[in-house]
């Protein structure tokens, strides 16, 4: 049968106007989703709302789960940064299920689509002296943000993991494609970050090596992963320091060569003793104080060697001040002593290599992940948390 060139265009325009006239194919974005939000001091309550529209530099993530920092847990418990409303979480990971006409690729340079799998990092001003002048340490930005600790708005409620989803969505934001990450690495990715940032800090001082004797006090998931951040990297005789047994006994899985209970040896002179025996007689090379307690990191001082180093890194919140005399501690010594505060996007590459390399040396760093809770439990898990009933309690959407 011969058609026409004006039959054609008469089916042609058939076909478009039916499709015109089709109902859309379905995108994949709900209407509406649900935030677990903190209401008040120790009160999470989940809440629903309309998910906003998708501007062109949005991207919008389903979410599959999300660690608990213990900055989630003082903020829980007494709001230290006056942010209430707020949906906490930032240890979050997720897929990607729609993103705005300019988003090609992420932070790191590498294409980024639907479906991919995503983490956040911090949010940067880039208008403060350190972002213009110090781009590479924008953990010091004086107007750092994080998403999860971000005050409610109505305009985007979505700003925290602690949610069935979350809106990345704001000029600064820094994001990574993580496939090749199973669902537990992704969770700890974050904690791990601060861990490889403060190896970075440490290593300015130049006595970490093989040969160095590290001692870790404070065996919270900071401190185990940093026991774990140590041994991918080479140290083979890390002292791990604690009063739970559960977590002295998760130090040595993870690798420590020496535990002590300071529980079971009460007195400072006796761990210090203790720490000295397996130390050349003399003290730590060097140590990580990973301890929110002051009266635990006045201690630090006493167990590092002579020449030694110290990388502060427990006081993400203000716990208060210890006594310490500078003299014996720090100048006769001739501490190095450096602090570490948060992370850089540029640490997070490098920690993703750190979980590989995990992987790759059988380091079973996701035994720490203990506890897991869906949305509406969160309050559980916070109270779980501060009973020190598990190690790293995450949230897991079911």
């Amino acid at each position: 049968m011969d058609i026409t060139a004006s039959q054609v265009e008469s089916i042609v325009r058939k076909i478009l106007g039916d499709m015109s006239s089709a109902p859309a194919a379905k995108s994949g974005i709900p209407k509406t989703g649900k935030v677990a939000m903190l209401t008040s001091a120790k009160t999470i309550e989940v809440k629903e709302f309309a998910i906003p529209a998708l501007q062109d530099d949005d991207i919008l993530v389903k979410v599959e789960g999300c660690g608990v920092c213990g900055t989630d847990v003082h903020e829980w418990k007494v709001d230290p940064f006056g942010i209430i409303p707020v949906t906490l979480g930032h240890e979050g990971t997720g897929e990607i299920i729609a993103m705005g006409k300019n988003i090609k690729f992420d932070t790191a340079g590498n294409p980024i689509k639907v479906g991919d799998k995503i983490v956040t990092s911090v949010i940067s001003c880039g208008e403060c002296h350190i972002c213009r002048n110090h781009p590479a340490n924008t953990n010091l930005c004086d107007k750092q943000g994080v998403f999860g600790l971000i005050p409610h708005s109505d305009a985007n409620p979505f700003t925290g993991w602690f949610a069935t989803h979350i809106l990345i969505r704001g000029k600064g934001a820094t994001y990574f494609v993580v496939n090749d990450l199973d669902l537990k690495e992704r969770m700890l990715l974050e904690l791990a970050c601060v861990c490889v940032h403060a190896l970075k800090r440490a290593n300015t001082t130049g006595l970490l090596n093989f040969n160095s004797k590290v001692l870790i006090q404070g065996l919270g998931p900071v401190g185990l992963v940093m026991i774990s951040v140590l041994r991918a990297a080479g140290i083979n005789h890390i002292i791990a320091i604690d009063g739970t047994p559960m977590r002295l006994e998760m130090a040595k899985k993870l690798g420590a060569k020496t535990v002590i209970n300071f529980r079971d040896v009460p007195a400072l002179e006796d761990r210090v003793k203790l720490v000295k025996s397996v130390a050349n007689g003399v003290g730590a090379d060097f140590a990580f104080q990973c301890t929110g307690a002051p009266a635990a990191a006045k201690d630090i001082y006493e167990y590092i060697r002579r020449g030694g180093g110290l990388c502060e890194m427990g006081f993400f919140v203000n716990n208060g001040e210890y006594p310490v005399n500078p003299h014996f501690a720090m100048c006769n010594k001739e501490i190095n002593l450096v602090g570490s505060w948060d992370y850089s996007a540029d640490d997070y590459p490098t920690t993703m290599a750190f979980l590989r390399q995990a992987r790759e040396m059988n380091i079973p760093i996701k035994d720490l992940i203990t506890h897991e809770f869906p949305l509406d439990q969160l309050n559980e898990a916070m109270e779980v948390n501060v009973a020190q009933k598990g190690i790293k309690i995450c949230y897991v959407a079911k």
